[in-house]
């Protein structure tokens, strides 16, 4: 019979339990990379809930530090809703060898691990539980060889439930950009997210909002279709820097849709990828 008490976390360094699973080292779940691994950076994206762009936002952090001269590749941790290898154009499936698996490499050299990758059919679902995906997760970070990478990011599943905690506690994140959108609701949702990252000890480098604004296209005026953000606020609350704006753009989403995400034209993340070099 375990000796785990019910409720467990396994974050013993936020917990007071004298149990025969407790470890001494907070740190001890981190797991380390593949031997061959060169990173530099981990940066985890995260969001409170699906639907808001958490995708997008990582795409095209990677695809702007890429610009800036940095090698950038991308962990898609999303297993049940992967759309990384699409945003790029990836169709090949990952290759390997004795020595473990390689990364898949868009047009401009960013390289992208998925469980798309490694589907026969890329629309096949993944009907796996938590703990199952959990694990194939940490394999993406101890069998996949990230060769010199400046900065790999992390595309979380959303929400607070079992692979986001693994990656907290299993992969030692530099720190996370989340990403929101305008609506009411969410901001309570935002809220959980960065209060998760907060109980983990995870530096959390700021919020970026998607689907902030559209713009007319005959007079040029931004229209808040959501309403007012209450982005500020919940920045304010966690003395958070708002990094970001995205607006709800057609070219935008006519690149990602065409699998060309690399030629994204626009300024708007151009303060996030600022943040992260400052990182170093």
């Amino acid at each position: 019979m375990s000796n785990t008490p019910e409720g467990c976390t396994h974050d013993c360094g936020s917990c007071g339990q004298n149990c025969g699973e407790r470890k001494q080292d907070p740190q001890s779940f981190l797991e380390k990379p593949h031997e061959l691994s060169q990173i530099k950076r981990v940066i985890g994206v995260v969001s409170g809930k699906g639907g808001v762009g958490k995708s997008l936002v990582t795409s095209m952090m990677a695809v702007l530090l890429n610009r800036r001269g940095h090698k950038t590749a991308i962990l898609d941790a999303d297993v049940t809703g992967p759309s990384i290898p699409k945003a790029f154009g990836i169709r090949e499936k990952a290759q390997g060898s004795e020595a473990g698996l390689f990364p898949g490499r868009s047009k401009t050299g960013i390289g992208v691990m998925s469980v798309n990758m490694l589907l026969e059919e890329e629309t096949t679902p993944v009907i796996w539980r938590g703990p199952v995906i959990a694990g194939v997760v940490k394999q993406f970070w101890t069998d996949v060889i990230w060769d010199e990478v400046d900065f790999l990011f992390v595309d979380m599943p959303p929400g607070t439930g079992d692979v986001p905690l693994t990656v907290f506690q299993s992969i030692p994140l530099d720190g996370i950009i989340v990403v929101t959108s305008p609506q009411e609701l969410v901001s309570v949702i935002v809220e959980k997210a960065v209060r998760m990252a907060e109980m983990m000890n995870i530096p959390i480098l700021g919020l970026v909002e998607n689907m902030s604004y559209a713009v007319c296209p005959d007079c040029g005026k931004e229209i808040r279709v959501f309403g007012e953000s209450h982005l500020e606020e919940v920045a304010a609350r966690h003395g958070l820097a708002v990094l970001g704006r995205l607006p709800m753009d057609p070219a935008l989403a006519r690149v990602v849709d065409q699998g060309v995400v690399e030629l994204f034209e626009g300024s708007w993340l151009d303060a996030a990828a600022e943040k992260l070099e400052g990182l170093a």
